[in-house]
């Protein structure tokens, strides 16, 4: 986008190899969980991941983008197919004309794209036969977290058990509690799914699994049962085109029978914008306590995201989706249990209404064709009527309008000179978090629901902006004001130097100012510090920037004034990220962590090896001064990593650095 190279160093390129067929009954999502949970735990971070093998003749190219489209979730910086006939078959379907796909074919030849016979050279590699892979949904938070079927029931209990510290809800004994709903003919318990969202942009262009749910709901309809009460359901598809042949082939109708209304298209519920749920409902759950569930089509399932009234949320095939709207809790085994009843009474079991894969395809080779994807993308550039009627004006730069709460003019570069200033090593720096393990991007900078009493909500309250008119933090994200106020604020996030009176680390965006130790926001501690010229560290755990590249992320974290983060190990994007806003990312060496050093947040840092000569992947001294006077050295490694990267930093960052080169260049 700035025109800039991607600079990295050579990856490693992680073969993996698929065998035999997937079975009866069992989706591309749940085959996708799986390969996020193997690639996980082999550990692919920064590295590239090409899928091989003669099981690639039975993916579709649908399913190969829903594997594809996972690589943040896996953690390698790509995951890609080689070209093949199902490729050029997709593009012909797709509204290609005939010499773009031979130009492709061509090309891909040439270059070595296109599949080989012979067995690619790998890195390393690990392997999957299809045929092995079962019904599953990855819970209750965490991608990577692949449950078969049959396990959701037992794993929800264990979850619900087991303490926060080991990623659980703490609630022992609790697993059949129920809570009236005041005016509802119902009540609600732990577990029980509140929210399910047909959602995401791969997994709502597929149409097996979408015609899938389609065929599940017409059968379900059938039957005379319907979603419970407190379930909020939607429907989002990835695309126009999935609109057209779900109605052509008339299941969008059925959908809508069981409470799957089209809501819109693209991100929704899977970025947090499923919109309140009905406020009995949210009151039940608050007052109480309720563990309540989530059951989603999309990709990320990180705490906090999908709704604040939420803490166990599931990723899932469309067809699940539906099928956990019927039962309505996380605490039924759709393997033994059944959904609910039927007109007659009879109890209704989900083999009983699960499509086949030749019903589904029957259905696809129908009703879908290339004629939808040409009508629907001709004009696509276009807009609808709604968004050519939308008033701009004209000229050659932004008219920024500074009543706006939605897009204001960023301070990146307030005061800034055609030559940079001159970095310097940081001295008296204060610690603004001490984070654990597989922190978010979504914790460090939260895409969803903003509350009243939060700072960001107190701002927009401020600027006469009405709770019900908040919107989320996704759709401000052209506000640095809504979104450095947010940066930090997940409703989920741990930070270990606030604790309660127990000694528990409390939830949500808090630290202890320093030297008072007064508790209070993030945000507002931050603006306490810029006032007095303090540099900030942060401190974390493995995998820090987990899951979506959220470039507000690293954005709201230098408004913020931290200087750099020190942590276990990186995800590759936020990693890069953060360089290219002037932070610097430091590295522990094996062994060392905030933890092992003792920090409890009140120490001064002082970081050395900045200010001169900085190579990439230098090692550093962190030095740090404790309450009590004593000083500890650690050495951690610079994790800029190139010769790019270190231009960009020695700018102040990557926007910095193109500003000046088109002065210069102009």
């Amino acid at each position: 986008m700035l025109g800039q190279p991607q600079s990295m160093l050579l990856p490693e390129v992680i073969g993996f190899k698929f065998t035999g067929k997937l079975k009866e009954g069992v989706t591309a999502t749940d085959l996708v969980l799986l390969v996020t949970q193997m690639l996980r735990k082999k550990g692919v971070v920064g590295k590239f991941v090409e899928f091989y093998g003669e099981g690639l003749k039975h993916l579709t190219l649908a399913d190969r983008a829903t594997i594809a489209n996972m690589a943040p979730e896996y953690g390698a910086t790509c995951g890609f197919f080689p070209v093949d006939k199902v490729t050029l078959d997709y593009l012909t379907l797709s509204g290609r004309k005939k010499s773009q796909v031979a130009l492709v074919e061509k090309y891909a030849k040439a270059q070595g794209l296109f599949i080989s016979k012979d067995e690619p050279v790998f890195t390393d590699t690990l392997s999957l036969d299809l045929s092995t892979v079962m019904p599953a949904m990855a819970g209750p938070n965490r991608p990577e977290k692949f449950t078969p079927l049959g396990e959701i029931k037992s794993g929800f209990r264990s979850a619900l058990d087991a303490p926060k510290d080991k990623a659980g809800f703490n609630r022992v004994g609790e697993q059949a509690r129920r809570v009236k709903i005041e005016g509802k003919n119902f009540d609600i318990g732990h577990g029980d799914v509140v929210i399910a969202a047909i959602t995401s942009c791969t997994n709502t262009s597929n149409p097996s699994v979408l015609i899938g749910a389609g065929l599940l709901a017409k059968k379900a309809a059938a039957l005379g049962l319907q979603s419970k009460p407190w379930v909020k359901t939607s429907f989002a598809p990835g695309s126009q085109v999935v609109s057209e042949y779900m109605a052509k082939a008339g299941l969008q109708k059925e959908l809508d029978k069981i409470g799957f209304y089209l809501v819109g298209y693209g991100c929704t519920t899977c970025i947090g914008n499923s919109g309140p749920l009905d406020p009995a409902i949210s009151k039940a759950i608050n007052d109480n306590g309720i563990v309540a569930s989530a059951v989603i089509s999309g990709n990320r399932n990180f705490e906090g995201r999908v709704s604040p009234d939420v803490q166990a949320a599931y990723l899932a095939s469309p067809p699940l989706v539906v099928a956990y709207a019927l039962a309505g809790s996380t605490q039924i085994d759709l393997t033994t249990e059944p959904l609910g009843m039927d007109k007659k009474g009879k109890p209704v079991f989900l083999k009983d209404i699960w499509p086949s894969n030749k019903e589904i395809q029957t259905f696809i080779d129908k009703n879908v064709n290339a004629k939808m994807f040409k009508s629907r993308y001709a004009d696509v550039f276009k807009g609808d009527k709604n968004w050519r009627a939308v008033k701009t004006t004209k000229g050659e730069t932004y008219a920024w309008d500074n009543k706006s709460t939605y897009v204001q003019n960023p301070p990146y570069f307030t005061g800034m000179k055609m030559e940079p200033k001159s970095i310097t090593d940081i001295k008296g720096a204060k610690i603004l978090g001490l984070f654990g393990d597989k922190i978010t991007t979504d914790h460090i900078s939260p895409a969803g629901s903003i509350k009243a009493a939060s700072p960001a909500g107190k701002y927009l309250l401020a600027n006469n902006v009405a709770f019900a008119d908040f919107n989320q933090f996704g759709t401000r994200r052209g506000n640095h004001e809504v979104m450095m106020r947010g940066t930090f604020g997940n409703i989920r996030i741990k930070n270990h130097m606030v604790k309660d009176a127990a000694g528990a680390v409390k939830e949500g965006g808090l630290t202890l100012h320093q030297p008072d130790g007064a508790e209070m926001s993030i945000y507002d501690a931050a603006m306490l510090y810029q006032k007095t010229a303090t540099p900030l560290v942060v401190f974390a755990g493995v995998e820090y920037g987990n899951g979506s590249s959220r470039d507000w992320a690293a954005k709201g974290t230098t408004l913020l004034g931290v200087r750099a983060v020190v942590a276990q190990s990186f995800e590759r994007i936020h990693r890069s990220n953060l360089v290219g806003m002037g932070v610097v990312p430091l590295q522990f060496k094996a062994g060392d962590s905030w933890q092992t050093l003792g920090l409890k947040g009140d120490e001064t840092i002082a970081i050395s090896g900045l200010a001169q000569g900085l190579k990439p992947r230098a090692m550093m001294t962190v030095e740090i001064t404790r309450a009590d006077g004593s000083k500890t050295a650690v050495e951690v490694l610079c994790r800029i990593d190139t010769l790019d990267e270190i231009d960009y930093y020695n700018n102040g960052g990557i926007l910095q650095f193109v500003l000046r080169n088109l002065a210069k260049a102009g």
